[in-house]
């Protein structure tokens, strides 16, 4: 049987590495062998950063629900609180949204929350 040889695959592989370090500084762009390691170690962060994403957007829009809720004269924990007991089921992102937009109507959610406890 002929011998194949893998110039092809690896030339096609190390392409895609070093296509995927483009726009990196310096070496990590050029050779190889270490734009491996930094697409590897963009790859764990970009990873991480989907998780974090997450984290950091629940935790805007609970610092808006706060501030909001203050100027309705509860604090957050109570508010959320309440709006258990009321059976109020809206998610964060939308009390966030709220908020924002509509301030007569989330007093009228603070309003059933407080008439709740």
């Amino acid at each position: 049987m002929a011998r194949v040889k893998g110039a092809m695959m690896t030339r096609k592989r190390r392409n895609k590495v070093l296509k995927a370090a483009k726009g990196y500084w310096g070496a990590k762009s050029k050779h190889f062998k270490m734009a491996k390691q930094a697409v590897m170690k963009s790859g764990n962060y970009a990873f991480a950063g989907r998780k974090m994403k997450k984290r950091d957007f629940r935790s805007l829009w609970i610092t808006r629900i706060s501030a909001a809720a203050k100027l309705n004269g509860m604090n957050y924990s109570t508010l959320m609180h309440g709006l258990k007991k009321a059976g109020i089921n809206l998610n964060r992102k939308m009390l966030s949204e709220i908020a924002i937009a509509d301030a007569e109507a989330f007093a009228a959610i603070c309003a059933q929350a407080k008439a709740a406890l």
